[in-house]
């Protein structure tokens, strides 16, 4: 399949008080069209920075960092899913799930009947006129992540989108997020700092190095698909898992060391 995102040697200098800081350097990637790809490394190594680069929120300051556009120039590039709850309080689940139609001037027909259809699809169809403060965190995440399928862009973006979720909540939208790509098959690139999450959910897991970061690895996961939670279970997920922390745990460690 043809690459929809591609970094070449690309790089992202700070300027800092203590003077000039690389949070990336030479890093290349490649994602094919359709493919789920986690992104997993220590803190610090430039996930998020690389992810913000490609949102457009920032740039990069050398080598070069692209998606690719489609054919079709209205259909949005890409769109952000967060590790915050970046719903808006003063909208209803209805209203911020059409969030983006309406920015897109999609007809109110049009776009409350597509956010109609996402809101069903997560499960929260007797909450389409609940505002934010009345939902659980799942639940918010739930509506963020609808906001971003309704809109339809050829890229999700999702920066740790469970990572403030309770372990029981995250292992069901996992499980729900996988059911809503499977339906999609958009170009996914999802950072996270958990290797089970990683190796569950993508199709390949790259490991960055600890700052600057690049990238040290790549591994396939050969997982069957469709995959509900029982594949955790499995002795290949095991060995996966286990293949992903081989990989990290020396950059964990100086990314420690670092630090210290």
């Amino acid at each position: 399949m043809s690459a929809k995102i591609v970094a070449r040697s690309a790089e992202k200098r700070f300027q800092t008080r203590a003077g000039w800081m690389t949070a990336l350097r030479d890093f290349d990637l490649e994602v094919a069209e359709g493919e789920f790809l986690c992104l997993v490394g220590p803190s610090g190594c430039g996930k998020s920075t690389f992810l913000r680069i490609l949102a457009g929120l920032d740039h990069a300051t050398g080598g070069e960092v692209r998606i690719d556009p489609g054919p079709d120039p209205r259909q949005p590039l890409a769109n952000v899913v967060f590790q915050e709850y970046a719903v808006f309080p003063w909208k209803t689940v209805l209203h911020n799930v059409a969030f983006g139609l309406e920015m897109r001037g999609v007809g109110r027909r049009e776009r409350e009947a597509t956010a109609h259809r996402w809101i069903d699809k997560v499960a929260l169809t007797r909450f389409v006129d609940y505002y934010p403060a009345q939902l659980s965190g799942g639940m918010k995440q739930r509506v963020s992540i609808a906001r971003a399928l309704a809109n339809d862009p050829q890229v999700l973006l999702m920066d740790e989108p469970l990572g403030a979720l309770d372990a029981q909540t995250r292992a069901v939208l996992q499980e729900e997020l996988l059911q809503l790509w499977e339906e999609s098959r958009k170009t996914v690139l999802y950072v996270t700092h958990s290797i089970d999450e990683a190796v569950f959910l993508g199709d390949r897991v790259v490991v960055m190095t600890a700052h600057p970061g690049t990238v040290k690895t790549v591994i396939d996961v050969d997982l069957p698909r469709p995959r509900d939670l029982s594949v955790m279970a499995t002795p290949e997920f095991a060995a996966l898992t286990g293949a992903v922390w081989d990989a990290l745990r020396d950059e964990v460690r100086r990314a420690m060391a670092e630090q210290a």
